[in-house]
């Protein structure tokens, strides 16, 4: 039953993918991302500007590297360490390949940080969502203190959440590159898992 549940999520983050990406070829979803990115622009200020260069920094390649640096050396499993490293790299080979075949352009309003490349799907929500994302699926099945567990994943499900609203704040992405990318790393992180679940087991 648990494995059947996991197959119809991951069919229904791919059929929600292909519609958002069949949206954005069309050009049928321009008015969703302006009311996203209007409303964020109708907030702004030099406060939260700030804060969020702060908290887009944190899925830049640099934080991810020094992050996944830092799990291959801290955790005593080095497996973990890992193959929290090898599931980032896979997340960038394949934001890197799927920019290459979309080339959208990046919005065309006013940027508050230089950004170059392609929008579609965003890099930064891909990267963010592949190692906080992953690291919250290992703490989600680890045997941590249970207040200690269901904090750490509600803190880092909001900087995800933030890190994807920086990249619309800041004019680098349109809100369907953030949604896209989401559910592309999660559908990458589910292939992922079952591998290396299975490779884990074999090795056992």
């Amino acid at each position: 039953m648990k494995n059947k549940f996991k197959y119809i999520i991951f069919i229904i983050l791919l059929v929600l993918l292909i519609f958002i990406t069949y949206m954005v070829k069309t050009n049928k979803i321009v008015n969703f991302d302006n009311t996203i990115y209007n409303f964020l622009k109708g907030i702004s200020n030099e406060y939260l500007t700030s804060f969020f260069r702060v908290i887009t920094y944190l899925a830049n390649w640099q934080s991810i590297v020094l992050i996944c640096i830092i799990c291959i050396i801290v955790i005593k499993n080095k497996w973990i360490g890992i193959s929290i490293s090898i599931n980032s790299i896979f997340s960038t080979i394949l934001n890197n390949t799927l920019k290459s075949i979309f080339v959208r352009p990046r919005p065309d309003v006013l940027k508050l940080i230089t950004q170059g490349g392609y929008s579609y799907p965003s890099g930064h929500a891909m990267a963010c969502m592949s190692l906080y994302g992953y690291i919250i699926y290992l703490i989600y099945n680890s045997n941590i203190n249970k207040k200690t567990k269901i904090t750490t994943i509600i803190l880092l499900s909001i900087l995800i959440l933030l890190i994807g609203i920086s990249r619309i704040y800041l004019g680098v992405h349109y809100a369907s590159d953030i949604i896209s990318g989401y559910i592309t790393s999660i559908l990458l992180m589910m292939i992922y898992i079952k591998i290396t679940n299975k490779v884990k087991n074999n090795i056992v």
